[in-house]
């Protein structure tokens, strides 16, 4: 029998959702409105003047090389970090969930990464790999592997992954470790009694009931991936060497920031927008259906 909820006055519902569509109207609709309002004017850095010019600002943006170059970074940072993150979350959270003494600590310590400010975690890893005075630097020096982000593009792009991987693991492991938790344990055993081992108790039992936890993290670490590494990118690399790791959140901050081109900045954040929310539509469309619910 479904259950429902009944409200005695119908204006109800839309009171105690009121706060929350607030929120979504000011700090999503409004910006993103006005950001589409300026992707189609070329305004002067002080606001004084704004014309309105259509569609060149997007003519311009795919004509430029750079900006193609953008494109092609943050598809390879945003797979990285993806799967990255998320086949290292689940990996970490069956450990944990086979750990019995000392499992606290143990949970504790793969959460704190989650209260670590984008930008201090930039930070924290621009030290360790610092060429100068990096103590992963000196390690990697006494096995013969010469690194330096500032002039090497390949090691630049792992330092941004890595960084960004680490600060969203903790996110990841705390609802793998829900979903795992949430099987029930008669399903294990019965498997283990069947001669199952670890690997194929997992496998045919545990992931396939993580699919619907995997696909929600996929989704949010795409769109983590595209949105919320500004600030690593800036903390650690500022794009560089070169534009080498300017993925499209960074360059539509230094074009609008430090180029004061706000038309083709508010442009780039529309094509961001649109391009975020096809691949999210996309994995709802087709990943969605190979999610055993």
């Amino acid at each position: 029998m479904e259950k429902r909820v009944l409200f005695r006055s119908a204006w109800l519902p839309w009171l105690l959702i009121a706060p929350q569509m607030a929120v979504i109207l000011v700090f999503f609709f409004w910006p993103a409105s006005q950001a589409m309002l300026q992707s189609v004017q070329a305004e002067d850095a002080f606001g004084t003047s704004t014309t309105f010019v259509g569609l060149d600002n997007f003519r311009t943006l795919f004509e430029d090389p750079a900006y193609i170059d953008s494109f092609k970074i943050t598809a390879i940072f945003s797979v990285l970090v993806a799967v990255s993150g998320i086949t290292l979350s689940m990996v970490l959270a069956v450990f944990a969930d086979r750990i019995l003494r000392g499992a606290l600590v143990y949970k504790t310590f793969l959460i704190i990464p989650y209260a670590v400010a984008p930008a201090i975690a930039g930070v924290l890893w621009i030290f360790m790999f610092s060429p100068s005075i990096g103590v992963v630097t000196y390690w990697l020096r006494q096995t013969g592997f010469d690194w330096n982000h500032l002039l090497n593009s390949g090691q630049a792009l792992t330092l941004i992954v890595v960084a960004a991987v680490w600060k969203q693991i903790s996110y990841n492991f705390l609802f793998f470790l829900a979903g795992l938790q949430s099987i029930p344990k008669a399903l294990i055993e019965a498997a283990a009694i069947d001669g199952a081992g670890p690997l194929r108790r997992f496998f045919s039992i545990q992931f396939p009931l993580l699919s619907p936890t995997t696909f929600f993290l996929l989704v949010m670490n795409v769109v983590y991936a595209f949105f919320d590494t500004f600030a690593i990118v800036h903390a650690t690399t500022e794009g560089g060497p070169g534009r080498d790791t300017a993925i499209l959140v960074y360059k539509v901050w230094h074009d609008g920031f430090r180029a004061l081109d706000l038309g083709g900045s508010a442009a780039q954040s529309v094509v961001l927008m649109v391009i975020v929310v096809a691949l999210t539509v996309i994995q709802f469309r087709y990943v969605e259906k190979k999610v055993q619910y």
